[in-house]
């Protein structure tokens, strides 16, 4: 039983709190999370269901937990890892002896977003006589691409995608590069949908107007040159294709490794050059960070370093094996039910899935499907594209597959037969006619009221309990164009970030 007298006060308390009783309590808040194993969690976590895997990564975390990649000088073995993790990367995009491009070279950064954010600051900083710099993306692309061109101020310029291909046509990449374009995106696969871009095309476009060209293979970049390797039809996407500059890949995903380890590769160390930051003009240590970050942990470094070793290039093949036959299967689960159709046929590790016209609504079928204990991401609609179901797949979900198919067409007809969400008239109206500048905090408190979400009945106590069932809070979303579902999220989402000034557990 934990003391709430001695963790009042939140994170801190005057006598100190006894090892057991604070282990205690972050397994009692880590009670209400998702499941991170077991195979019924379909985003945010990649579980390879390898044994002993978790084990070792938390012994060699906790090895180097407290090395500082701020300066490799004083901790070579961090420096040695992170050239084996770039090592490693290089050879299975593409960089390795004997290779196309021999002379990769790369960063370890936090995660995807961190590379991409990269991606796009070598690019800008490569080119200090654009003032105005601008990026290209197809609509698909990953929304760290947007968030790089808002925090580094670069403009976007988003180009749509076909609703029958999900895939940006090379043309239209072509025809959306300016003279202030200093970078051209495209995916390995998409995320949403898992389709992987014309990257050759789009490559040589870019290359066509002296413009660099990054892949964002962060999501299955790991994955991919395997499944080419078990004779899927995988496009060409690496460092075999010319034009490409640099690619992405996180090592947290397909990788297995423990959050959050990403590795940015550029084809040469010239391209790489613009990615560094230096600064002397001060009576401090002088800074150079070839990441955002100056002061890093160790301890992520040397997880993903010890998953790679333990894993092996023969046990990512075997994972790769096992998560393609399980893809396969998932979307043959999802065939076999009336009133649902694949966005696209499966390329990677992605089974994205929506309804048909007379098929069931989409939120309330992720609802129930989470009442029988598989936990999917909805997608909202979006410029024609229609709302959709996502499935992250790893080698985990294969000894579960046989569950899911039965409890899809069970969840499908308890949706069909609750009916879809429908929002109350007045809400509907007010979503259709609300800015994001109109909204203000009495009208975020009171919708956030009425959809189940907010802050706890007492001062201090953070968030109340969030809803059940989401249907309706995405259905409001649904229907809301994206720059107000921007700013609802961020309210939302406050309300929910408060402080608690009692016990955390």
């Amino acid at each position: 039983m934990i003391d709430e007298s001695r963790v009042a006060g939140g994170a801190l308390s005057l006598g100190g709190v006894a090892a057991e009783e604070v282990l205690a309590a972050v397994r009692r808040l880590r009670s209400a999370d998702r499941p991170t194993h077991g195979g019924r969690l379909f985003a945010y976590v990649y579980d390879p269901a390898v044994p002993g895997l978790d084990d070792l990564a938390a012994a060699a975390h906790r090895e180097s937990a407290h090395v500082n990649g701020l300066d490799p000088t004083a901790f070579p073995s961090l420096l040695a890892m992170e050239n084996a993790l770039v090592g490693a990367a290089g050879r299975v995009l593409g960089g390795g002896p004997g290779t196309a491009a021999p002379d990769v070279v790369g960063s370890v950064t936090s995660g995807g977003t961190e590379s991409l954010i990269l991606a796009v600051k070598t690019a800008r900083d490569a080119h200090p006589e654009i003032t105005a710099p601008r990026i290209v993306v197809p609509s698909t692309a990953h929304a760290a691409f947007a968030k790089a061109a808002h925090y580094l101020r670069v403009a976007l310029d988003v180009v749509p995608v076909p609703v029958t291909t999900l895939r940006p046509d090379p043309a239209a990449m072509a025809a959306a590069i300016r003279p202030e374009t200093v970078l051209v995106a495209c995916s390995a696969p998409s995320y949403a949908h898992g389709v992987v871009d014309p990257v050759a095309e789009v490559a040589a476009v870019a290359a066509d107007a002296g413009v660099r060209c990054h892949v964002d293979a962060c999501f299955g970049g790991w994955t991919l040159p395997y499944l080419r390797r078990l004779g899927e039809p995988v496009p060409a996407f690496d460092f075999a294709v010319p034009g490409v500059t640099s690619i992405s890949v996180d090592l947290h995903k397909y990788a297995y490794a423990p959050k959050g380890v990403s590795v940015l590769l550029h084809r040469n160390a010239a391209l790489r050059a613009p990615q560094y930051f230096a600064y002397a003009d001060w009576p401090g240590y002088t800074m150079i960070n070839p990441v955002i970050a100056s002061t890093r942990s160790g301890g992520p470094i040397a997880a993903a370093y010890a998953t790679l070793r333990h894993i092996g290039d023969a046990g990512y093949l075997r994972l790769a094996t096992v998560t393609r036959d399980a893809v396969a299967s998932l979307a043959d689960a999802v065939r076999a039910v009336d009133g649902l159709r694949l966005m696209a046929e499966p390329e990677s590790t992605v089974v994205c899935f929506t309804a048909a016209e007379d098929g069931p609504d989409l939120f309330v079928l992720v609802d129930e499907l989470t009442e029988r204990g598989w936990h999917t991401q909805p997608q909202l609609s979006y410029a024609g594209l229609p709302a959709s179901v996502h499935l992250t797949v790893t080698a985990a979900v294969a000894p579960r597959v046989a569950e899911f198919g039965p409890d899809l067409a069970d969840a499908v007809a308890a949706a069909r037969a609750a009916g879809p969400v429908r929002l109350p008239a007045e809400l509907a109206a007010l979503v259709g006619a609300l800015t994001p500048e109109a909204l203000t905090p009495e009208l975020v408190v009171g919708l956030a009221a009425g959809l189940g979400l907010g802050a706890g009945s007492e001062p201090g106590t953070g968030p109340g309990p969030l809803p059940e069932r989401m249907a309706l809070v995405n259905t409001l979303l649904d229907a809301a164009p994206p720059a107000l579902r921007e700013r609802l999220l961020v309210e939302f989402v406050g309300l929910l970030q408060r402080p608690t000034w009692g016990s955390p557990g």
